[in-house]
């Protein structure tokens, strides 16, 4: 059973707006349960969920110990608590992002929760422009070994070179966009259909409800 982007996106606020006032540890560990099953029926890239879990890791690890080390009264609680709404976070994110291409989710968002075109198509050349964009950092690298000079990944001259390339492409990509006639608040023809069965929206509803008694009750 695969979600519409749209619905995905409405659960993510749905319980992640209320999470951060909520104290049930038992909500958030059972939200990251729900999220990793999912992304494993949806065939999601476990390296990337191993991965992201281990760069997050020393983040909680630290965000917990601080609640021990300079919090006040039940600070193993508060600790727990922090942790597990991080990594619920987290899985919450990764069920949008890791299970969904980005050309479909703008475009779902377009057609069901009224997203402007213009911003929509916008973002998705922006994305596109990412594999032309770590090509010319490769180049400016290779220009500057040239010349004897080693721009390492943590030198901002290599990102200012970088961005100074980017806003040039704007240019051409707003001239672009301004050619095939995107213009902010002229309807447009869409294409792309994506059908959303209503039973998702009570779905989506139900598990929020679900979140809500769960960090009340437990």
């Amino acid at each position: 059973m695969t979600l519409n982007p749209s619905v995905l996106l409405i659960v993510l606020l749905g319980i992640g707006f209320p999470m951060a006032f909520t104290q049930s540890i038992v909500a958030n560990t059972v939200v990251c349960c729900i999220a990793l099953l999912y992304l494993i029926t949806h065939h999601a890239n476990l390296k990337t969920i191993g991965l992201v879990t281990l760069v997050s890791l020393p983040l909680a690890l630290g965000t917990g110990w601080s609640f021990i080390a300079f919090g006040t009264g039940d600070v193993w609680q508060q600790a727990w608590l922090q942790v597990s709404r991080l990594f619920a976070y987290l899985y919450l994110g990764m069920t949008l992002t890791l299970t969904t291409k980005v050309k479909e989710m703008l475009l779902s968002f377009v057609l069901h929760l009224h997203l402007s075109p213009t911003f929509a198509y916008g973002l998705l050349a922006a994305f596109n422009l990412l594999p032309r964009i770590q090509r010319q950092v490769k180049i400016i690298r290779y220009s500057a070994n040239l010349r004897g000079i080693t721009y390492h990944l943590w030198q901002p001259q290599l990102y200012f070179k970088a961005i100074l390339s980017a806003i040039q492409w704007s240019d051409d990509l707003a001239q672009g966009m301004a050619s095939h006639g995107f213009s902010e608040g002229f309807p447009r023809t869409m294409t792309y259909q994506d059908k959303l069965p209503k039973w998702q929206w009570l779905l989506a509803g139900l598990l929020i409800l679900i979140y809500l008694l769960l960090s009340l009750f437990l």
